[in-house]
């Protein structure tokens, strides 16, 4: 078992749906800066808390077919300390109602992320839902 370094509460890190590097705690959301270059790679010195910060989707792009392919739901984390940005995939056991509550309270203005984060806004939250709760 694993301790939140934000909210206190105990977690398992063994694997879950979608995910074998767990590194978040899926009371709050809040993750540790773990990783260095590579998501398992637990190679950073850093090993300060990191804020769940937006959602993006991952792997968006075209299927076989040309049509629009939706991707997974992503968390973004941001390191209180070094401010390096993180991706983390949601897990089985992950709170749905704190990761909707990531997408009510984004506000990318506070962040300097990088181009290639799309982060998801409120006209995202029906897809949020559906793959969530499946709404």
């Amino acid at each position: 078992m694993t301790h939140c370094i934000n909210c206190g509460k105990n977690f398992s890190e063994g694997k879950f749906i979608c995910t074998s590097h767990r590194n978040h705690c899926p009371h709050c959301l809040y993750s540790m800066h773990m990783d260095s270059v590579k998501p398992g790679d637990r190679k950073s010195n850093c090993h300060s808390r990191m804020k769940p910060i937006a959602l993006t989707f991952k792997n968006e792009g075209l299927d076989k077919y040309g049509r629009k392919k939706q991707g997974e739901i992503m968390i973004v984390h941001r390191c209180d300390k070094c401010g390096k940005i993180s991706l983390n995939r949601i897990a089985g056991d992950d709170d749905p109602q704190e990761i909707l509550k990531i997408l009510e309270q984004t506000n990318t203005s506070l962040y300097d992320l990088p181009k290639n984060i799309a982060v998801l806004t409120k006209k995202d939250k029906d897809e949020v839902k559906k793959q969530l709760l499946g709404e």
